[in-house]
């Protein structure tokens, strides 16, 4: 394992808006960062998150729009933002996500849809154009939003956990194929977020807030974790959730 990596000064992150991505930019402006490019779909949200930004400490930040149910913005939507960094960047955000209405996306081929395109298909086609980026400077960190429902996919929540499933898997791929090029991605593995994403749901155990899962990040980007558990509990509960039986993990998982 690395430590004492250093912080990063450049930063973009896609999903800019997200109550996750905001708490998370505030802490790297604080720590170091002075140029932020946020990319979302709401201009509203964004202009909140970049006067954020500036209250903690940036120089300088800029906004880019997209729309995440079409994939095919990706490459556009990263072109302006590396275009706005105006030099090379430090690190790359990726903190898209949508929970979704399990029970009526399920029957419903367009909302199915949307919700891999959103929590898996654009952050994808967005990665490739990320990597090919960051490889040709030559140095570059990644960090991409996961989930602990990547771990072990629910019936009550299938379309977010298998969405997010992919994402984890495609993006411990990329991280090898990164190995020995100056270029690194770290995944972040959080429980269930309190979040406007989040409202009016349950809170299962190991729930956490976003600037909890914003300060695991930090330790862990310091130290060049790879992986990173939010609550860092998790990285040893999810060991048990991995192996319990189909027929007890459907009793608990349905809770």
């Amino acid at each position: 394992m690395e430590h004492d990596v250093e912080l990063p000064r450049t930063v973009v992150v896609l999903g800019g808006s997200s109550d996750i991505a905001r708490a998370l930019t505030k802490k790297l402006c604080l720590a170091r960062a002075h140029t932020v490019v946020l990319a979302g779909r709401r201009q509203s949200l964004l202009d909140e998150a970049a006067s954020e930004a500036l209250d903690y400490g940036a120089t300088r930040t800029e906004t880019v729009l997209f729309d995440a149910e079409d994939p095919a913005s990706a490459a556009r939507a990263v072109t302006e933002a590396f275009e706005k960094a105006g030099g090379d960047v430090d690190l790359v955000v990726v903190s898209l996500g949508a929970l979704g209405d399990q029970f009526a996306d399920e029957n419903d081929a367009a909302r199915s849809t949307a919700m891999m395109n959103i929590n898996l298909t654009w952050p994808v086609a967005a990665l490739a154009d990320v990597r090919r980026r960051l490889l040709a400077q030559g140095r570059g960190r990644i960090l991409v939003m996961s989930s602990v429902a990547a771990v072990r996919v629910r019936r009550v929540g299938y379309l977010y956990g298998g969405a997010k499933a992919g994402l984890d898997r495609v993006s411990l791929g990329l991280a090898q194929s990164l190995e020995g090029t100056g270029v690194s991605l770290h995944l972040v593995r959080p429980a269930v977020v309190r979040t406007r994403m989040a409202v009016g749901r349950d809170e299962p155990p190991f729930t956490t807030g976003a600037n909890e899962v914003a300060d695991n990040v930090m330790r862990g980007l310091a130290k060049g974790d790879r992986v990173i558990w939010s609550p860092p509990i998790l990285r040893y509960a999810q060991l048990g959730i991995r192996l319990l039986p189909t027929p007890l993990w459907r009793r608990v998982a349905e809770r």
